[in-house]
């Protein structure tokens, strides 16, 4: 091997492993702002659920309904089953999506 193929070979290596690094540093702020919050199906309202609004959906915005039972948005961790939805067959919000009751 010549030592230009050895640098070579050196500096992708360095590029390989910064890259990862700053890829890892980036995603830790995500990962802990997630362990802050929770899914909670059927508290949003109309058009302001964060995701999951059943087939044929667009994800955020597209619930239709208020307190949708297949519709989540994030609160704050710990929270969900404290939070009043009366579509609910609890009358609180749900970890899991669910279908609404009858009114």
């Amino acid at each position: 091997m010549h030592q230009n193929d050895t640098t070579r070979h050196a500096s992708a290596a360095a590029l390989a492993l910064a890259l990862g690094a700053a890829l890892t540093m980036s995603a830790a702020p995500v990962i802990a702002a997630d362990a802050a919050k929770e899914k909670c199906y059927g508290v949003a309202m109309k058009g302001k659920n964060d995701c999951k609004a059943g087939a044929g959906t667009s994800c955020a915005g597209s619930s239709t309904k208020d307190y949708q039972g297949n519709a989540w948005t994030y609160v704050p961790a710990g929270t969900c089953e404290k939070t009043a939805s009366p579509t609910s067959p609890t009358g609180m919000g749900q970890l899991k999506e669910f279908k609404e009751k009858k009114a």
